[in-house]
Order: structure tokens, then C-alpha cells, then sequence
């Protein structure tokens, strides 16, 4: 495995000067946004697709340095009722497995979006219990409808552009958010469908992160090192479903941490083993969204963290065995 950055948290800063920043912390890999929520501060996809000169002077900033690309990621909601927002969004992700292509990146992150409840919805809803049986029915509308046949024709477009990997992030307010509903996408429309396994977004739910890594197993094609820290006194009085702004970090039953900050040494030494026992062996991807550090402080704080913990090397002979 290799540590990687998600380049958005630098994009104050030109393109080769993250670059450079990374190279001197000692990273191997760069994960880049190109569009959707993540923006395209670092990467504009139509235009490097519509130019060679630019291609190849953006491909070279990166393998000079002796970075891989770990992914193109383009989260965005392409179910979205505003036809605009999909329409702006699918956009975005046809261009990132065009450019995907074209850098030779096999990879590709998105979130599996988020409907709404019926034909007449202007605004995504995120169902999350069965009662009233109006929200259950509006569920089932919503897979059979939207996000099935969506995620069918995303799977074909992207077979057709060579990419056979779709790492959609497990995240709240979209119907895959957690191993569950990961699985059920990928069993309904094809193996191109897996994760970016971002365990935040998880350890909130209560979910074990060590037996989702397990149940999603080859399933993963990309990981997200970042951390989440649970407020138990917060917690004791509200419990886990939190709406109030990130940035409340006093009042929120949990917040985004560098990792590190959220859960200790240990459990992150067990996902590393976890991801090794389920075959992953590519980037380990830190996205700094820490609120109470700057970006460099919680991206200094996890390189050095994560090189204590990532396991780099291949398994050696078990002569004891």
C-alpha cells in the first residue's frame, strides 16, 4: 500500500506547487478532483481533453515527481431531481472516465447520488427508516426507478471508456452509505461497482470497521484515511444523527478528525491488517477535513501517522509455518 493525499484540500495553491509540497512530505500518490463537489481547482476536464499540450504538461507535473494517480474523483449527486444538478454532474463523471482514460487511471470515485421521493420531488431525500410505510414505499421507488437503472447505464459507460472501476463513497444523505447498500448496487448492476472506503463515515453509524472491511472485501477500490471523532457527552443527550453545522464542533455528537484524532493507534493498525487480509494493495488516501486544524497541520500529522501504521511491503515467507 502507498499514502496519497486528495489534492482538494490544497487547491488555494497551484497545481505544481501542491505538488511539490506533497513530494517534500514524502507521499507517493495524489488523488485528484476534477469536477462535481470537489471542484476542478487542480484539473478542468474539458480542457485537457481537448488538448495534447495541456494533457501531457499535467501528466508530467505528476509522474516527474514520481507520483501514481490513485483515482479521479468526481463525487456528485447524478440523481439529483434538479435535471440540472444531474445533468451537470453526469457531465462531469463521463469527463472524468474519458480523462481516466487518457492518464491511464483505472479508477474512478463518485457518490451513488441520491433521488428524491417520487416523480414530483424537487429535493433529494435520504430514507433511513421504514414507517411511515409512505418512506418505505418511496425507497422502493427510488431503487427500482432511479438508482438501478442509472447505475446500469453509468456501468455501460464506463465499460465503454475501458474503466472497470467505480469506487462509490459509503456516505450519508446518498442511497450507499454503508457495506449494505454498497453491495446491494454492485449485485444489481455488475462488478464495476465497488467502494471508497472512507471509515468517517462509518464509525458514527456504530459500524465495526474491521468486519465491514471484511463483508465488502474485493469490493474496495479505493480508501479514504480519514478519521471521526464521537462526542460521548453529546451523544449521551442526542445521540448520533447530528444535523447541526461541522463547524459546531462543541455542540455535534461527532466531527471529521486527521487521522489519529477520532480513534487510536490500534484500530488503525487493525484496518490496515484488515485491508491486507481482503486483498487491497493500493493507495491509502488521506482527505484532511479536520475543523480544528489548519490543512497543512492535519495533513503533517497524518503522513507522519499513517507511516507507522500502512503496511507497505509484501508478506514474507512464513518459514514458522
Amino acid at each position: 500500500m502507498k499514502i496519497g493525499v486528495f489534492t482538494v484540500l490544497l487547491a488555494n495553491r497551484p497545481f505544481e506547487e501542491a505538488l511539490d509540497y506533497l513530494k517534500d512530505l514524502g507521499v507517493e500518490a495524489v488523488e485528484i478532483g476534477c469536477g462535481a463537489y470537489p471542484g476542478e481547482a487542480h484539473c478542468k476536464p474539458s480542457e485537457l481533453l481537448s488538448s495534447d499540450k495541456k494533457l501531457k504538461a499535467f501528466e508530467d507535473a505528476i509522474r516527474d515527481r514520481g507520483f501514481l494517480i490513485s483515482a479521479l474523483s468526481v463525487h456528485g449527486n447524478p440523481l439529483h431531481p434538479d435535471k440540472k444538478i444531474a445533468k451537470d454532474h453526469h457531465r462531469d463523471f463521463e469527463n472524468a472516465l474519458k480523462l481516466a482514460r487518457k492518464l491511464e487511471v483505472d479508477r474512478v470515485i463518485s457518490f451513488s447520488g441520491c433521488p428524491g421521493s417520487d416523480r414530483k420531488a424537487s429535493l433529494p431525500s435520504w430514507i433511513v427508516a421504514p414507517w411511515p410505510p409512505e418512506f418505505f414505499e418511496a425507497l422502493q421507488w427510488q431503487w427500482k426507478e432511479r438508482v438501478i437503472p442509472y447505475w446500469k447505464g453509468a456501468v455501460k459507460l464506463a465499460r465503454s471508456h475501458g474503466i472497470k472501476k467505480i469506487a462509490l463513497e459509503m456516505h450519508p444523505n446518498f442511497v450507499v452509505y454503508n457495506p449494505e447498500t454498497l453491495l446491494k448496487l454492485r449485485d444489481a448492476v455488475g462488478p464495476e461497482i465497488g467502494g471508497n472506503f472512507d471509515p468517517s463515515h462509518l464509525f458514527w453509524q456504530g459500524v465495526d470497521i474491521g468486519a465491514a472491511i471484511r463483508a465488502c472485501g474485493d469490493a474496495i477500490y479505493h480508501f479514504h484515511a480519514k478519521d471521526c471523532k464521537l462526542d460521548p457527552r453529546n451523544i449521551a443527550v442526542n445521540g448520533v444523527l447530528d444535523a447541526k453545522k461541522y463547524t459546531d464542533e462543541l455542540h455535534r455528537s461527532w466531527i471529521f478528525r486527521t487521522v489519529g484524532y477520532g480513534n487510536d493507534l490500534s484500530e488503525w493498525k487493525d484496518i490496515m491488517s484488515n485491508l491486507r487480509l481482503v486483498g487491497y494493495d493500493h493507495v491509502v488516501s488521506i482527505e484532511h477535513e479536520d475543523s480544528l486544524m489548519s490543512p497543512e497541520e492535519g495533513l503533517r500529522k497524518a503522513v507522519q501517522f499513517l507511516k507507522g501504521v500502512v503496511i507497505t511491503e509484501l508478506p514474507g515467507e512464513a518459514y514458522w509455518a
